[in-house]
């Protein structure tokens, strides 16, 4: 879920811990600290995502990659190489000292994956930065 996949980052309690709290109803007792720090996620989808996609292309990324890598429309083909097979195939995410940052740095490592019908919005994020640049 690219909502999850930016906050996950940002969360310096541990995950575990947090999740056992929510189990035995003691959630409130425990500290849940997040990083002041900002994220940024960019979905790359097969092209025709909602509707009509192709799946079963290999997925390559360029050495010098940083960013968090979420697999969600992907499988391993008998040969264990990685391949789309659904509509949400990657999430990518990366973290800045400010919004700017993240979204620009998702975008640089968003460019470092590969994939034939690859597709990815162009405007994450632009809301949020013209909301913060008008305050």
């Amino acid at each position: 879920d690219p909502e999850t996949q930016v906050v996950l980052p940002l969360m310096e309690s541990d995950l575990l811990t947090v999740m056992q709290a929510c189990t035995a109803g003691t959630l409130a007792e425990t500290e849940v600290k997040f990083s002041r720090r900002s994220a940024c996620c960019v979905v790359l989808a097969s092209d025709g995502y909602p509707q009509k996609y192709e799946t079963g292309f290999p997925i390559t990324v360029d050495d010098g990659f940083t960013g968090r890598l979420y697999c969600a429309g992907v499988k391993r083909s008998a040969d264990n190489i990685p391949l789309t097979a659904g509509g949400r195939v990657l999430g990518v995410t990366a973290v800045g000292d400010t919004l700017r940052q993240a979204v620009d740095e998702a975008y640089r490592q968003a460019a470092k994956v590969h994939f034939e019908n690859a597709y990815c919005r162009k405007d994450i994020g632009r809301r949020a930065l013209a909301a913060g640049e008008e305050n």
